[in-house]
């Protein structure tokens, strides 16, 4: 598949069924972009399809199935986005830090696959702001998916899921306390306690 070259091409990637609940359209989405007349399309149409689907169905398929609706709030980005937000002081990483995750449609340096979304869970935002602690979602995650990186935000609770050829299974947070939850498998014992009362898994 080519990079689509007009609008009705566009429309046909979008349409695109990634999984049971998603379409390729939610995720090319950009509020930059829109805000910036920037194209958030893919150049490698079928390498963002095949690492999207992977996504979908090993992660936010489960998610959805167990907690209810997952919100996207930022996922693919194409380099020339990516490379304005990081010139533009957006926090976004140079393009070749971020290839093979939010930037889909790029091999990383070690020539493996891979892709982020961040999302929110409304089920656990409304616990979040009742003040229930982000680690607990963290680590049933961490329990249940086969993740690669997570990385947790204050507002909302929003948080980037990645998956990867590679996973490096690392948990990171700005919501206190803040820093690495978990690196290179080093994880506490005692912690399931946080989320015992969370619903099972279900994957759809």
């Amino acid at each position: 598949m080519r990079k689509p070259q007009s609008a009705d091409a566009l429309e046909k990637l979008g349409m695109v069924r990634l999984s049971p609940s998603f379409y390729m359209r939610e995720f090319l989405y950009s509020e930059t972009a829109n805000f910036h007349r920037i194209q958030n399309i893919p150049d490698n149409p079928e390498l963002a399809i095949e690492v999207g689907r992977k996504l979908c169905e090993e992660l936010l398929e489960p998610l959805n199935a167990t907690f209810g609706r997952v919100t996207l709030r930022s996922s693919f980005c194409s380099c020339e986005v990516n490379k304005f937000c990081n010139e533009h002081g957006y926090n976004c990483a140079q393009n070749e830090a971020n290839y093979a995750s939010h930037i889909w449609d790029r091999l990383d340096a070690e020539g493996l696959k891979g892709t982020t979304a961040c999302v929110v869970l409304p089920w656990f935002t409304d616990r979040y702001e009742k003040g229930a602690d982000w680690r607990a979602l963290a680590y049933w995650i961490h329990d249940h998916l086969p993740y690669n990186e997570l990385q947790f935000f204050p507002a909302l609770c929003a948080f980037n899921i990645s998956w990867h050829e590679k996973p490096k299974k690392s948990i990171y947070s700005f919501i206190k306390p803040k820093g690495y939850l978990l690196r290179l498998a080093h994880f506490p014992s005692g912690y399931s306690a946080l989320y015992e009362d969370f619903p099972p898994l279900r994957r759809g």
